[in-house]
């Protein structure tokens, strides 16, 4: 299964999402591949530290390089992978090269290489995608080769209107691209359980019958010192209260893709 944790805004904690659910996918025994679009690196840098992030070789940018004819060899795609020091957990890590090749890609129109590139790739059982805060060249790769989409959603509303915006998206990748695309559910992160704002818009957003999954994701400077650390917060710290939230939060979404008929749920106990 291949997951792409997407919002077009930034500061939502998509890579904190991405790395942390791979990091219980491996702990749980799957074979787990991390896929960095992201021309910032915040996944490659959250699970191989900051230094190694920066020298690692090749990488993702190694990939869309040779497909524009521009390397000096044609390497498959497993070469470009890397181990992390999470269990079980592999990653194809970012670069700032993408940035460079992002107008040169959009011209080429090659928005389904990469699907085609991990459809390819065996042994792996679970795939995550990490996505740039734009709709551009990347976000459109990694939702044609997805399964499942998270979004994560952090509570203002701006976010809140960008969403409709976002889901519409959605629908003409679904539609134009790959209809096998499923939203398996909007991800409340950095809520603020004790502030009247945060669960006004949820209710409303439930309300509205939007999927919202639980449990929703709290607000914890537990978070910036797991990125600090270099190692996903389910990791660090397994009994934190966000890494039990996370853990329950795969398990939910676990149980939506094995169960088929069974959806997102949209209202708490």
């Amino acid at each position: 299964m291949k997951w792409v944790v997407f919002n077009q805004k930034g500061g939502v904690g998509k890579s904190t999402i991405v790395c942390n659910l791979a990091a219980i996918s491996g702990r749980r025994g799957r074979k787990t591949l991390v896929v960095d679009l992201d021309p910032q690196g915040n996944s490659s840098q959250y699970l191989l530290g900051r230094e190694a992030a920066a020298n690692v070789d090749p990488h993702l940018g190694t990939f869309f390089e040779e497909m524009l004819g521009l390397g000096l060899f044609k390497r498959e795609l497993r070469e470009m992978i890397h181990p992390t020091p999470v269990e079980n957990v592999d990653i194809l890590p970012s670069s700032p090269l993408l940035e460079t090749l992002h107008g040169k890609l959009e011209a080429k129109h090659k928005i389904g290489k990469l699907r085609k590139a991990l459809a390819e790739l065996d042994g792996y059982e679970a795939v995550y995608l990490d996505t740039p805060p734009a709709f551009g060249f990347f976000t459109l790769s990694a939702l044609i080769a997805a399964d499942r989409c998270l979004i994560p959603f952090d509570c203002d509303d701006f976010s809140r209107q960008a969403l409709y915006t976002l889901l519409e998206s959605l629908r003409e990748v679904r539609e134009d691209h790959n209809p096998r695309l499923q939203v398996a559910g909007i991800v409340v992160n950095q809520f603020q359980s004790r502030a009247n704002l945060p669960q006004q818009l949820v209710d409303e957003l439930i309300a509205e019958g939007l999927p919202i999954l639980e449990p929703f994701i709290s607000s914890s400077v537990k978070v910036r010192e797991s990125h600090h650390a270099a190692k996903p917060l389910v990791v660090l710290d397994p009994s934190h209260k966000l890494s039990l939230e996370f853990e329950e939060l795969f398990t939910r979404i676990e149980k939506g893709k094995k169960g088929g008929k069974k959806k997102a749920r949209v209202a708490r106990d």
